[in-house]
């Protein structure tokens, strides 16, 4: 791909509750390709942030008698450190209540509206005389009208049917049981329906390089035709309306958090003293956008829409990096279920590179998988320890005991090094292309050339019989270990940077082969990886709901 602008952005989780398996399997992918575009030598800029406004949070705060900006802090604050112990290199997480960001939506909003995009429309609405207020979707309980029973304003969880408000019989306002009334509400809408033909044409430019499922999506909602959609939402949480005659209502969030992508980046480039304007304007800006199944039509559809109808030269989504769901044990997981598994309680249980290792190997990209603790500590201890571990330490740890640490002088073997060359060409690729799963796989063919080599080679009797031989040996071996390390960098960050540590390469930063300084003397060698036990893990540790135990004596409230 060369040295093109890379733009990265990882869809923004909401700020409501925990996220669990399935956002991480998601959002991985985002770091890995920043990771590695950074060691090719790619401007990058990779951002992300915490979704926090919206009837959610909005209902919950209600049920807790707080206000919403606790319970988007809260979350936005354990989202950030989770990423933090996962290794995420984001240049800039933020989040939708920072200043600039509600600022930057009201500008594009106001670009938006020169081109005569927005119309106000007023309809009928249900209202709720004792809260006197009107209710969304969201806030309305009533009786679904496909099986009978009690489901909310937009879907019944009974028989899974979307609903629409009007549908609903008996509706009532959640919060104080009272029968809501129709009243007249005037809102702001989004002329989708006159940037079909812009989205269509971007589909077809971009549709071959991405997954089946992203064609899928898209195509089914375009052949269904675009529909203009209310911007506004009547609540009091959210950003202000920047035109007249809307003082009551907020942005509605679905519009404003995809524009969040543009507020991250122009942050993140003033760190770098970069211009973000050019930068996301430029031919030689290439944006991957990188999220999961539900989220396709919104990075496919609605933000080159908006992108669009904000300034037509902005970069579109052209790598879409979308992923399936992740089940547990081949089942849907489910609070009720007691099987949702969250990020907090894998933080709790496993080292941070088992952790991406395995959500990366076994990541969904084409189709659902199921998430499964003796996978897991199969995985890791057949790849992590009896793999990439075991070599790392039988080579270096024996060069520590036995030769004080001393480093013998590389002398290339033409089949090691014809071998690295094309692990870098061969998973650079594969990674710029977003197939995660088989530049993991790749890699751990890798391994097994380089564990093979090993036994074939056989230096722990060449260090009694051939001292030559076995420092070439050796020297191949260590070669490969620096290249190990460079090359499992983007999915192994942190074991990555303790053998570049031991090996004097810290400061390599480069996507191509590198050698080791054989001036090094090796200190002592940590065992990289120990191995699993699934009758020692427990994962419902780190399960609770943060914020119920933050907030323990509101807890019956929920």
């Amino acid at each position: 791909m060369g040295k093109k602008n890379i733009f990265i952005g990882g869809a923004w989780p909401y700020a409501n509750n925990s996220m669990h398996v399935g956002h991480l399997a998601a959002l991985l992918p985002g770091d890995i390709i920043a990771r590695y575009f950074r060691k090719n030598g790619n401007k990058t800029l990779y951002v992300s942030g915490s979704d926090c406004h919206g009837t959610p949070i909005t209902l919950r705060a209600e049920r807790l008698g707080i206000n919403p900006e606790e319970i988007a802090t809260h979350y936005h604050e354990e989202f950030a450190k989770n990423f933090k112990d996962l290794w995420f290199s984001y240049d800039l997480y933020t989040n939708t209540m920072q200043q600039f960001h509600k600022d930057n939506v009201k500008k594009n909003l106001l670009e938006i509206n020169k081109k005569k995009l927005f119309y106000s429309k007023t309809e009928m609405e249900d209202f709720c005389p004792c809260c006197n207020k009107y209710v969304s979707d969201r806030e309305i309980v009533g009786i679904c009208p496909i099986c009978g029973n009690t489901a909310d304003g937009d879907q019944c969880d009974k028989c899974l049917t979307a609903l629409t408000p009007d549908t609903l019989k008996d509706k009532k306002c959640k919060i104080c049981k009272t029968n809501t009334v129709l009243k007249e509400n005037t809102h702001l809408y989004l002329r989708l329906s006159e940037l079909t033909e812009k989205v269509q044409a971007y589909y077809e430019k971009y549709k071959d390089k991405w997954r089946q499922t992203a064609v899928n999506e898209t195509a089914k909602y375009l052949k269904e035709g675009l529909r203009d959609r209310a911007i506004t939402r009547q609540l009091n949480w959210g950003i202000d309306i920047p035109f007249k005659g809307f003082d009551d209502k907020k942005v509605y969030v679905w519009i404003e958090a995809v524009i969040g992508y543009l507020s991250a980046g122009k942050e993140a480039a003033k760190k770098q003293d970069i211009n973000f304007d050019e930068f996301i304007r430029s031919n030689d800006t290439v944006s991957y956008y990188v999220h999961g199944k539900d989220n396709i039509v919104f990075h496919t559809v609605i933000l080159p829409a908006l992108l669009s109808a904000i300034d037509e030269t902005i970069s579109k989504p052209e790598m879409i990096i979308s992923c399936e769901y992740i089940n547990m044990n081949e089942e849907k997981m489910s609070k009720s279920k007691g099987n949702l598994v969250t990020v907090n309680s894998l933080i709790e249980n496993f080292d941070s590179d088992s952790i991406r290792y395995y959500f990366t190997f076994n990541n969904p990209e084409r189709k659902d998988s199921s998430f499964s603790l003796d996978e897991f500590v199969a995985l890791h201890n057949k790849h992590l320890v009896g793999g990439y571990g075991n070599f790392i330490n039988r080579n270096l740890a024996f060069l520590s005991k036995k030769f004080k640490g001393k480093l013998p002088e590389l002398v290339l073997d033409e089949e090691v090094g014809s071998e690295v060359a094309k692990t870098y060409q061969e998973v650079g690729d594969l990674i710029s292309k977003g197939e995660l799963r088989a530049a993991t796989t790749r890699l751990y063919d890798y391994i097994q050339f380089a564990n093979r080599y090993y036994d074939q080679s056989t230096p722990w009797v060449l260090a009694k019989t051939n001292i030559e031989e076995f420092n070439k040996v050796t020297s191949n071996c260590i070669y490969m270990i620096a290249n190990m390390a460079n090359l499992y960098e983007p999915v192994l960050p942190k074991h990555a940077k303790m053998v570049k540590k031991l090996l004097g390469l810290e400061e390599i930063m480069e996507w191509a082969p590198v050698s080791y300084d054989s001036t090094v003397v090796l200190e002592q060698v940590p065992i990289m990886f120990e191995r699993l036990d699934p009758a020692t893990i427990d994962l419902s540790k780190g399960s609770e709901d943060t914020l119920l135990i933050k907030k323990n004596d509101n807890a019956c409230l929920i």
